[in-house]
């Protein structure tokens, strides 16, 4: 059968731990759990010691609320928390306390757009089953050829976000994560830093013949803790299902792991089904009651998100694709208000950002999240496009100046003046180095009057280099074609 035949079908689970400054249920302090030494945030409640007592941290409660508000979620008035039975060396007390049946909140949706690798650029509406809070379990460590239990992120606030099953390819899968992870960051409620665990996703995929009439056996790719590795994983477990079908195989309900090395999944375990984890409601907690005015009261303070700065971006001049770079990363978004925020031109300091700043970045290997450490300050940048806006250096010393900059930092226009980097519109200067150029290269002359008009781009070269390439490029164009012109 060929895959076309075949249609994917993929849920979404996004694990997020939220920004509080204690724990989901005691006043245990929160620490990144990458940098700070193992078990030195951790109290008894973490530990799961007898006879502690959990209370809800309503702070996490309010981070929840933004989410769900943002995801166009409905808020119950009622929700509950439960334990959620089973035993595993990070969870100490033998039960997660999660929420089941009354979550945080419900049918929502998140509108995307998705570019695909063949194909048109369209927008999908893919929606959000629920949104409930739990807390997060200890973290294995494997070294020494043995596994330690550090217990610094048990217990921190952790909001699971589950989708429909609306998601059909691993472009669409990789462009909600990436919608979500700005949220997040635009809320405040998450770093989106994914490096260090504090936002994880889970794909949960099955394969669709066109002539079935509902769903087949889905398997779920567990923890997935880059964007990227879980865009791979996905196509790959949807390539495994097809040909595993197409070969009279049968795909088995089991959790899976994603080697990226290796770009290959393995078979970790046989999933559960929610009856083993033998949910019921936590005793120790009364059902938590959310008011219409803190619903409303929450609502008034969600910032600007995404999309909304998108569509304002693109109101400035800038193309739906520049727009959609820019609001990807909030740390990117609040750059570029920056650099705007100086007098420049939104369209010409989106085209330096994505191009010439971007590459320098790539090439020293800085996240685009890390954008605020740069040398290159919003301010700086804001001068560096009014400077060529204004004539005062062409494109070429700018590229110059943003690499002195990126090294050294300092103020663009400073620079330009302290190594006579000045453009050079002078006419008269421009006619003198054009027709010295011109006699230094009379078989380029003969071939461009001689019909070889490829040949007026090399003799363009020439005179930039003769000019240390300071010459204005417009006027160089218009002067040389009037000297060739005379040749005629």
């Amino acid at each position: 059968m060929p895959a076309n035949d075949w249609k994917a079908i993929i849920g979404l689970e996004i694990h997020a731990e939220l920004l509080t400054a204690s724990k989901m249920f005691s006043a245990c302090p929160v620490v990144t759990s990458v940098d700070a030494d193992p078990n030195t945030a951790v109290d008894p409640l973490s530990l799961g010691m007898p006879g502690t007592l959990p209370v809800v941290n309503a702070r996490a409660i309010e981070f929840g609320l933004m989410v769900g508000l943002a995801l166009h979620c409905e808020i119950p008035p009622f929700n509950q928390f439960a334990r959620k039975s089973y035993f595993y060396p990070d969870l100490p007390k033998g039960y997660q306390i999660s929420q089941y049946d009354r979550p945080l909140a419900i049918n929502g949706y998140l509108d995307i757009e998705v570019t695909p690798e063949n194909g048109e650029a369209y927008t999908k509406r893919v929606r959000v089953r629920r949104a409930h809070l739990e807390e997060d379990t200890g973290k294995l460590v494997h070294a020494d050829g043995g596994t330690y239990v550090d217990y610094n992120r048990a217990g921190v606030p952790l909001l699971e976000i589950v989708t429909e099953p609306d998601i059909n390819s691993a472009e669409e899968a990789e462009a909600f994560a990436r919608e979500l992870r700005a949220i997040l960051q635009y809320l405040g409620v998450n770093d989106g830093d994914m490096s260090k665990g504090v936002l994880r996703i889970e794909p949960n995929i099955s394969v669709m013949h066109k002539t079935d009439t509902g769903y087949r056996t889905r398997t779920e790719v567990k923890n997935q803790n880059s964007i990227r590795h879980m865009y791979r994983a996905t196509k790959a477990e949807i390539e495994r299902q097809i040909k595993l079908y197409e070969s009279g195989g049968s795909v088995d309900a089991a959790t899976l792991g994603w080697d990226e090395v290796k770009q290959k999944l393995t078979i970790q375990r046989h999933k559960e089904s929610a009856a083993e984890y033998r949910y019921f409601p936590e005793p120790d907690l009364p059902i938590v009651e959310i008011s219409r005015e803190e619903v409303q009261t929450v609502s008034a303070r969600l910032p600007e998100l995404p999309a909304a700065k998108k569509a304002r971006f693109v109101a400035l001049g800038l193309t739906d694709y520049d727009a959609q770079v820019l609001t990807m990363d909030k740390a990117v978004a609040d750059y570029f208000e920056g650099v705007l925020a100086g007098g420049a031109n939104a369209k010409t300091a989106a085209n330096w950002i994505t191009t010439a700043l971007f590459s320098l970045m790539n090439k020293h290997s800085i996240e685009r999240e890390d954008i605020g450490s740069i040398k290159v300050t919003p301010a700086a940048m804001a001068a560096l496009v009014k400077l060529v806006e204004s004539g005062a250096i062409n494109k070429g010393t700018a590229t110059t100046v943003l690499e002195t900059v990126w090294a050294e930092g300092g103020d663009p226009a400073a620079i330009v003046q302290a190594k006579g980097l000045a453009q050079v519109s002078d006419t008269s200067a421009i006619v003198t180095t054009i027709e010295q150029v011109l006699a230094s290269q009379s078989a380029m002359v003969t071939r461009y009057l001689g019909g070889e008009e490829k040949v007026f781009g090399a003799l363009m070269g020439a005179v930039m280099k003769a000019m240390g390439g300071k010459a204005n490029p417009q006027v160089v164009t218009e002067v040389l074609k009037v000297e060739l012109g005379k040749r005629k």
